[in-house]
């Protein structure tokens, strides 16, 4: 038990995601048990988030939109660049796929740093990204701290909106 809330501070206190190898080296004990521990601790009701980075803490508080979107596969790191340069987190990447339905994409970028990997991967990859399923139209759900940074962040990415 005091090590699942060990778990909840360090999370609590990073400022980016901690992979479950960091915190079972941190701990002393195997992978296998964090991930019993997380999943103990989302049946408290924590909601831990697992990302292609490691385990993140949703605290809440936070405003959180879904927009819609329109451009090329070029206009990617511009677009994502204006969210996070204005204070937003990307959390996903919605698709409409005409046999598959909605198909949802983990992002989560909420730095420079982030869209630069972010990219990075997507080209090292070699595939297309969702947005080419849809003829460039897609939905972002994107995170704010407050509504004036929400505002400030619509209006960033204005000519990239599907209104």
């Amino acid at each position: 038990m005091e090590r699942r809330y060990e778990i909840i501070e360090i999370l609590k206190k990073s400022k980016s995601p901690v992979k479950g190898k960091d915190l079972s080296d941190l701990l002393g004990v195997s992978r296998q048990i964090i991930v019993y521990d997380i999943a103990r601790l989302r049946e408290e009701g924590y909601k831990i988030v697992s990302t292609r980075d490691g385990y993140v803490l949703d605290t809440g508080g936070k405003v959180r939109r879904t927009i819609a979107f329109k451009h090329t596969a070029d206009d990617i790191y511009d677009e994502l660049k204006a969210i996070v340069e204005n204070g937003g987190k990307v959390i996903d990447v919605i698709v409409e796929h005409p046999i598959y339905g909605e198909i949802t994409g983990r992002i989560d970028v909420s730095s420079i740093d982030d869209v630069e990997k972010f990219i990075s991967l997507l080209k090292a990859s070699n595939t297309k990204p969702l947005l080419e399923i849809s003829g460039g139209i897609h939905l972002h759900t994107i995170e704010a701290p407050d509504e004036e940074t929400m505002e400030r962040i619509l209006k960033a990415v204005e000519k990239y909106r599907l209104i």
